[in-house]
């Protein structure tokens, strides 16, 4: 590992490595939040309302991080987050998170809108491979991309469901960070003043494969990342329900993962439509501004399906501390977006490993602080968390199910 990325104490310093050595635009868009971010801002500020009751006197001297998801052994209780823009921030930049992800020994989410393909990544990289799928207009285009990551061997289906239009992400306009790139002296100047990002990333795709594309989507579809504005360059499906969900049931059988769930009722649908986990998220503050935090809904939702299924949940996670509250809460693991992207950025795949390197330190210093011995002892007992009790069972509340029209009615 470069001493660049060593001298990092934490992801903050990580994220401020990134933001001097990428053009603005490029940072922006992946840091930012959407309109006047508030769902971004709460994101961060809602930790800061659980506390810690630490125990003592507890032999907490062989600590362990380790969890079981879906029957599979991780050394960590995180996994790194579907991140379409890691091929922008660093040449390949997927593979070089998968890599990381191996060598921590946590699972590597890929993003359908990626640069890499994913029969790449998966022959470079090794390690517990999950793809990220949005569903596009044209179902039968998103079966056969299903069917392309089956036979490439990833071992779990991670549909993101949160994202139906595109975030209102104004700030990419004022940039001059759209595709077709509008080419502004402000954002031209932008550029040149980080040559290293010019040379290392931009011209590397033009000397080997020419300009950076959707390398997963389909012949079809398939476009250069020049060909639309930035953040709308991914086809959206306003369609989407839960017969989408059901189909893609029968056709993956390993893990289902549903991602973007913020209401108790539809991760019970989830559930019932035979998805194995739900992934409590926000979108990183990225889609609907005003949405609650994912920490906010966990409790519930944990309530609600726990049981059932695997419970896991994304945004705004900076800390160790931040993810022992989260396991605290109920959630099984904690997916990583922006903190491994800030890594990647400050020094490719060396920050990228500095990243979670932070992550199992920082865990590892909460749990032996709060006298827990490991991740599957942690439970509400060790914090206080006022406005986060789990709800009480509503009087009168009639049941719910799902029919097979996918609608919601009384029974």
């Amino acid at each position: 590992m470069n001493d660049r990325t060593l001298d990092a104490c934490n992801i903050a310093d990580l994220r401020e490595m990134a933001r001097r050595r990428l053009p603005k635009g490029l940072f922006e868009f992946v840091d930012r939040g959407t309109e006047d971010e508030v769902s971004l801002r709460n994101n961060r500020a809602v930790f800061e309302r659980i506390r810690f009751k630490p125990r003592t006197l507890v032999d907490v001297s062989a600590r362990s991080q380790e969890v079981t998801l879906f029957g599979k052994r991780h050394r960590m209780p995180v996994g790194i987050a579907p991140t379409g823009t890691a091929g922008l921030w660093w040449y390949e930049g997927e593979t070089a998170l998968a890599r990381a992800a191996a060598g921590a020994g946590v699972p590597f989410t890929l993003a359908t809108g990626s640069m890499t393909a994913m029969e790449k990544v998966a022959e470079q990289a090794g390690g517990t491979l999950w793809f990220q799928l949005y569903m596009w207009p044209d179902r039968s285009l998103s079966h056969k991309l299903v069917e392309r990551a089956r036979a490439a061997g990833y071992e779990a289906l991670v549909v993101t469901v949160d994202g139906v239009v595109p975030g209102n992400r104004e700030y990419n306009l004022r940039n001059g960070f759209t595709i077709p790139f509008s080419f502004t002296r402000r954002n031209v100047t932008d550029v040149l003043m980080h040559p290293g990002w010019l040379v290392r990333v931009l011209g590397r795709y033009v000397l080997t494969s020419g300009m950076p594309r959707y390398e997963n989507y389909p012949s079809e579809l398939r476009a250069k990342i020049t060909a639309r504005p930035m953040g709308r360059a991914t086809l959206r499906n306003d369609s989407l329900n839960w017969d989408d969900l059901r189909a893609l049931r029968k056709l993956w059988p390993q893990p289902l993962i549903v991602k973007g769930i913020l209401h108790p009722q539809d991760a019970l649908l989830a559930a019932d439509c035979g998805a194995d986990g739900v992934v409590v998220s926000n979108h990183g503050g990225r889609n609907l501004d005003g949405a609650i935090s994912p920490i906010e809904a966990l409790p519930g939702i944990v309530e609600a399906v726990g049981k059932r299924v695997t419970v896991l949940v994304d945004s705004g996670f900076r800390r160790g501390t931040d993810v022992v509250k989260a396991l605290a809460l109920g959630a099984r693991a904690v997916l990583l977006g922006r903190s491994t992207l800030y890594g990647i950025g400050a020094g490719g795949p060396a920050g990228a490993a500095r990243a979670l390197a932070i992550f199992r330190e920082e865990i590892d210093r909460v749990l032996a602080l709060i006298g827990c011995r490991g991740v599957s002892e942690l439970s509400r007992e060790f914090l206080d968390a006022p406005g986060f009790e789990l709800p009480a069972p509503e009087a009168g509340r009639p049941e719910l199910k799902l029919l097979e029209t996918g609608k919601v009615a009384e029974r």
